[in-house]
């Protein structure tokens, strides 16, 4: 009977956070965004050889040769930055690509990648491949060292913006429910992004050990936003990356937890706003 209670109160758990989970179709999108009489853009890169279609929702103006390319974290898919692709102040500074990672929103949907090198690879293609310039790359949760590895891969991008990432692996917190994922018995009950996001969760820690000694190869700017009561992500994780970044800044928005990207774009809009600045002063 215990083990019923549990089962129970995790499915609850897993299926009562839609806005983490939800995904809007195409004509969705398109809809919402004519309503709001801002053109928009959608795109499908294609990646052969691990026969993967990522979805790329872009506003793009043209007045500035700046990009953002937004990483949602786990579970989510890009309309989690639809408040930020709409916001008028950003979309007159920069073009804005807000990416479905592999196996969420419409990026080969259930089918998880759970290698965050293998992730970064896919994002430094989509931005090949959509010839981005000048590219900022922000990434909230799992998306944080995403973000932060594409440097690498990358050197089109030029800084990073972590939003509450989950990037130490010796403070990965375990989260219960996602046990819910990985049982036999249980598994084919979680919806498809809570199971993406299972998989993702149970080798995390294991796949940023794995690439930490690679940090020490980023020198572009890094800005890491947290906040000081995240239950889900430690705070902790600023101290690592304060220890792993060379060229670092921490910002602590206190009284909030995990939410922070999607909930709170306020709060975030004007440091992607100075970054942009911060890219252009660097330039002259």
């Amino acid at each position: 009977m215990r083990f019923i209670h549990l089962l129970l109160l995790g499915l609850l758990l897993l299926t009562s956070c839609k806005s983490l989970q939800y995904r809007l179709s195409d004509d969705a999108i398109y809809s919402t965004f004519a309503k709001a009489d801002l053109p928009t853009n959608i795109s499908y890169v294609e990646i052969d050889s691990l026969d993967l279609k990522v979805r790329v929702q872009s506003v793009t103006r043209g007045i500035e040769d700046y990009n953002l390319v937004f990483l949602h974290g786990s579970p989510s898919s890009l309309t989690a930055w639809q408040a930020y692709l709409q916001d008028s102040l950003l979309n007159s500074k920069a073009d804005l690509h807000a990416v479905d990672r592999p196996g969420y929103g419409y990026s080969n949907f259930g089918n998880e990648l759970t290698s965050i090198d293998t992730q970064t690879k896919v994002i430094s293609k989509v931005i090949n491949d959509l010839q981005l310039n000048n590219v900022i790359a922000v990434g909230t949760s799992y998306g944080g060292p995403v973000a932060a590895r594409l440097p690498i891969e990358n050197k089109q991008v030029k800084a990073v913006i972590m939003v509450s990432p989950a990037i130490d692996p010796d403070n990965e917190k375990r989260v219960w429910q996602s046990e819910f994922t990985q049982w036999w018995l249980t598994r084919w009950l979680v919806p498809t992004g809570y199971r993406v996001a299972g998989d993702e969760k149970t080798v995390h820690a294991q796949e940023l050990a794995a690439i930490e000694q690679d940090w020490s190869q980023i020198n572009v700017p890094v800005l890491h936003i947290h906040g000081d009561k995240d239950e889900l992500v430690p705070y902790i994780n600023v101290n690592y990356s304060q220890a792993v970044f060379s060229n670092i800044n921490v910002v602590t928005i206190p009284g909030l937890g995990h939410e922070i990207a999607w909930a709170r774009p306020e709060l975030v809009i004007p440091y992607l706003l100075e970054m942009v600045e911060r890219l252009k002063q660097a330039e002259q």
